[in-house]
């Protein structure tokens, strides 16, 4: 995903904030709200018609009855197929990599690579790849909030195009996290925005993002097709931190930040080969999601789906019925998961969250019997430790884990700050992961040699 560089030296954010133009661009900002949440809205809800329809809908026409076990095989080198040809023949090559983190810098995407996004986006997360919409909606609503300003005015200066992308990207995902606060600090944290350029970014983000949440609010009510908004209903109760959850908290933390490596490394690793012929590859890739999602099912009686997608759908489940996963399934549901999410990284077109959530539940419930530990602490930590792991922005990963458990947040907020502290920092230790012969972040196309260095980390 890409954000729009944020600082100029030449550029007083005090002058600016008090200029009229800037005033005017407040009221842009919450007019450009409306529609921009609108289409991310309907981006949403045609993703999930379209999962409903493929995996749950076809099957009981079929079938009369749920999915058989291979049903998600086809689909998923369809899927492969169909993200690959979008990015190889459409213009913006269907957005940044996933598998490279949040780019910043670079400016929104130009209206004509809007197309390419949406089509690989759609694609990658209807058909049951392992990636979520987030990335995919800062990039749509940064690339909209621009190309508005162009047809308002074409000789706009960059500052106003930087705002007005940042409060795009804001209302795209202004309720996509639970919180259109939650959203907005992810984009400016990764963005590394700080000072007085973060008030003057961030006032109108947070008007198009409140806009936006209630634009989001109405057209559930209205629509009743869904809120699209990361919530756990049912929470297991939390307990005051002790010696011992706090000790196991660095043991999350480090298990979250290898297993993000083990992640990065089969993303980083494949790449290349993705590259050597991106149609073919990405099919293939596909067919291993499907082929892992069947093991799955045929293994331990649970759907599928549990594999497949995002994860956003699957966690409040998995969190509700964590007392019916055996110790044995929920290893299995990590291996599958962490294996189909660096699959997917590697060639497809989404965002790293909600798997980073769901993996990091995943595990957080199997570390729950330790001898000291508690469920919402072990669900926490382990969400905490893995969004540490693979987004790499520390302040971030603490907030989504701790606001996603509502008020008994509050008292795991000890531990997942261990946790999440461990996972970044190890994540920076250790070596960078994948081959040296690595694809650039801009995917060119072409294999690219160099020599790993830590500030990988950073990109």
């Amino acid at each position: 995903m890409s954000e729009p560089a944020v600082s100029s030296p030449s550029i007083d954010p005090v002058a600016v904030i008090r200029s009229r133009p800037y005033i005017a661009a407040l009221v842009l900002a919450a007019v450009l709200g409306v529609p921009i949440s609108i289409l991310a809205y309907g981006f949403l809800a045609l993703v999930a018609a379209l999962q409903r329809f493929v995996f749950v809908g076809l099957p009981n026409q079929v079938f009369a009855g749920p999915a058989p076990a291979w049903w998600p095989v086809p689909w998923l080198v369809l899927c492969g197929l169909l993200t690959a040809l979008t990015i190889r023949y459409l213009p913006g090559t269907g957005g940044h990599s996933p598998a490279f983190g949040f780019k910043t810098g670079g400016g929104p995407p130009s209206g004509r690579e809007l197309a390419g996004i949406v089509l690989a986006a759609l694609t990658t997360l209807s058909l049951g790849a392992v990636l979520g919409p987030e990335g995919p909606l800062i990039a749509i609503g940064g690339g909209l909030g621009a190309l508005a300003v162009h047809l308002v005015k074409k000789d706009a200066p960059p500052m106003s195009l930087t705002i007005m992308a940042s409060a795009g990207s804001f209302a795209a995902i202004s309720t996509l996290l639970g919180s259109p606060v939650l959203g907005a600090f992810l984009i400016m944290e990764a963005a590394g925005i700080g000072g007085m350029t973060l008030s003057l970014v961030a006032l109108p983000g947070l008007l198009a993002s409140d806009v936006g949440a209630l634009v989001f609010v109405g057209l559930d009510g209205w629509t009743g097709l869904g809120s699209f908004s990361l919530a756990l209903p049912v929470v297991p109760p939390a307990v005051p931190p002790t010696v011992a959850t706090m000790g196991w908290a660095v043991v999350m933390g480090a298990a979250g930040a290898l297993l993000g490596w083990l992640i990065r490394w089969v993303a980083l690793s494949l790449r290349p080969v993705v590259h050597l012929n991106r149609v073919l590859v990405t099919s293939a890739l596909g067919l291993l999601v499907g082929l892992t999602a069947m093991a799955y099912q045929l293994i331990s009686g649970h759907s599928f789906t549990q594999v497949l997608f995002s994860g956003q759908d699957a966690l409040p489940e998995l969190v509700e019925h964590a007392a019916d996963y055996s110790l044995a399934v929920l290893v299995l549901l990590i291996a599958c998961k962490t294996l189909v999410y660096g699959l997917s990284l590697s060639a497809f077109r989404g965002g790293k969250v909600f798997p980073s959530m769901f993996i990091g539940a995943a595990l957080g419930i199997a570390a729950s019997g330790l001898p000291g530990m508690n469920l919402a602490a072990g669900i926490g930590m382990g969400m905490g430790a893995m969004c540490a792991a693979m987004l790499r922005l520390p302040l971030t990963s603490t907030l989504l884990a701790t606001l996603l458990l509502g008020v008994d947040g509050v008292a795991v907020t000890p531990q997942v700050v261990v946790a999440v502290a461990v996972a970044f920092v190890i994540t920076n230790v250790l070596p960078v992961p994948g081959p040296t012969a690595a694809v650039a972040p801009d995917d060119a196309g072409k294999v690219q040699r160099r020599a790993p260095s830590r500030t990988d980390h950073a990109k």
